[in-house]
């Protein structure tokens, strides 16, 4: 099957009518014995198909993806790895995760894939782990001449816990794009090690990559994360590599949101995270439009740590979303999933584009991947009064931080719109000028609101008649671009 499988290049009208049934009996079994649980299950359905989803982190997955993960790989336990499992019985299991294994190298050009991360966050923590298990423990266990921590005295022991809990991780910042999971203090990263981050150019908001080489030299991290989750930029990874060569760490890329474009092929090259880190980590969705989960992908010295992430610090691997990561993957090796992720990177720029002839602010003043970040503060709003305000309208964004961000990680002072959706929808570029010119007229409608009590900075005032207006624009939108043509419930 060549045909994309979830937009309006679907297959036929057999295809549609196949998933159909599927689900419709499936929401009958449900409904014998929560009915409230059908009733929402079909109403989200109904509320993603009435809404223009542009938030960068979620995608739509096809009727395969969604179908495979209602099975009876729900009911087992697989703890341990493919052939050696703490739990008899696991043979097809073992299938299942060889075969997403098996897809994810092909697609992505890696020697070794690790499929059973639950998130994205999971994954990130294998691959610190397995890291410092590969540059700290594995040394150090060598050194003392044991081959296991339960071999160590408990003075040996205690030296190496302090040794695996006082490591440097360089990341990049949140306000600058970067994750939490790359080293926020908030987060079990900032915990774990002893952390900095790298920022963006103050003047042009791109990666200074002199600044970052800086950094790195001055605080000598064991791990540069890089990566991001909010930057509308392409990073040059072969870069990325030689600075981190050159002090010794380990370049290990959170590509999470920008897998989908690695796999169709629109980041090659120096752009192309796989060849030059040595551990590179991913969620399964965003824009590889697969199940919610994690990946792990390795160079061949990092692949023994990784293995161990289950019981490390995984539990029992989800079978059902390793068989539904299977599916996806076997789908992102079709030629149709090259021509969806080019699409995802054009109508990114042609959302851009949109905004700029609009005089709105962009953060970098574009984007060349699939994310376009929204300054407001030029709309007198911030983050936080903005999404609320578009999703009064129909439209549904997140708010996120800008660079030096005056707002703070939670009002914030940016909105963060990604593409991937509304193109599985088979919207174009003019589709999403019109989306722009739409997100605009709702900012210039918005007024910032001074309360009485409580944080002004999340009040705001929606004129008159704009959220129907839009929501009738958004109506036509939609209506040409279906989500799941064919299928009824």
């Amino acid at each position: 099957m060549t045909a994309d499988p979830v937009t309006s290049h679907a297959p036929g009208a057999e295809y549609a009518e196949t998933a159909s049934a599927a689900y419709r009996a499936a929401l009958q079994v449900i409904e014998s014995v929560e009915p409230r649980i059908a009733a929402a299950t079909r109403k989200e359905l109904a509320d993603q198909r009435d809404s223009l989803k542009l938030i960068a982190s979620e995608n739509y997955a096809s009727p395969a993806v969604l179908l495979t993960m209602g099975s009876w790989f729900s009911d087992k336990y697989a703890e341990g790895t493919i052939g050696h499992r703490f739990y008899a019985g696991c043979q097809n299991v073992d299938t299942v995760e060889s075969l997403a294994a098996e897809h994810a190298r092909e697609l992505f050009g890696a020697p070794y894939a690790y499929v059973q991360p639950h998130s994205g966050i999971d994954a990130n923590l294998v691959a610190f782990w397995a890291i410092l298990a590969t540059r700290v423990e594995a040394p150090e266990l060598a050194n003392l001449g044991a081959k296991h921590v339960n071999d160590l005295s408990e003075a040996d022991w205690e030296s190496l816990r302090n040794k695996l809990g006082n490591q440097r991780l360089l990341g990049m910042s949140l306000d600058a794009g970067g994750h939490l999971t790359h080293g926020f203090r908030p987060n079990i990263s900032g915990k774990m090690f002893h952390q900095r981050s790298y920022g963006t150019d103050p003047n042009t908001g791109f990666l200074d990559y002199d600044a970052v080489a800086k950094a790195a030299r001055e605080f000598k991290p064991l791990i540069i994360v890089a990566g991001y989750s909010a930057y509308p930029r392409r990073v040059n990874f072969a870069t990325m590599r030689e600075i981190a060569d050159e002090v010794g760490a380990t370049l290990m890329v959170d590509m999470a949101h920008f897998a989908g474009l690695v796999a169709g092929k629109v980041f090659t090259g120096d752009e192309d995270p796989v060849p030059h880190a040595h551990v590179t980590t991913t969620t399964t969705h965003k824009s590889l439009r697969g199940p919610r989960g994690g990946m792990v992908l390795a160079q061949p010295e990092y692949s023994d740590a990784v293995d161990k992430g289950c019981p490390m610090v995984l539990g029992g691997p989800l079978s059902h979303v390793m068989a539904a990561k299977a599916v996806a993957l076997a789908e992102a090796r079709q030629p149709a999933f090259q021509a969806y992720a080019r699409r995802v990177a054009d109508n990114a720029q042609a959302l851009a584009d949109g905004f700029l002839k609009r005089d709105a602010n962009l953060v970098t003043g574009g984007t060349d991947n699939h994310i376009v970040l929204l300054d407001v503060t030029s709309f007198g709003l911030t983050g936080r009064q903005a999404e609320s305000a578009l999703l009064d309208a129909g439209i549904v964004t997140n708010r996120n931080s800008v660079p030096s961000d005056p707002n703070g990680a939670w009002y914030t002072s940016g909105i963060r719109l990604g593409t991937p959706a509304l193109t599985t929808r088979g919207f174009g570029p003019d589709d999403f000028d019109r989306v722009a010119e739409l997100i605009v007229d709702v900012l210039s409608n918005t007024t910032p609101t001074q309360a009485s009590s409580g944080p002004s900075k999340a009040k705001y005032t929606l004129a008159a008649g704009t959220a129907e207006r839009i929501h009738a624009a958004s109506a036509e939108l939609l209506e040409a671009n279906p989500l799941y043509p064919g299928l009824t419930l």
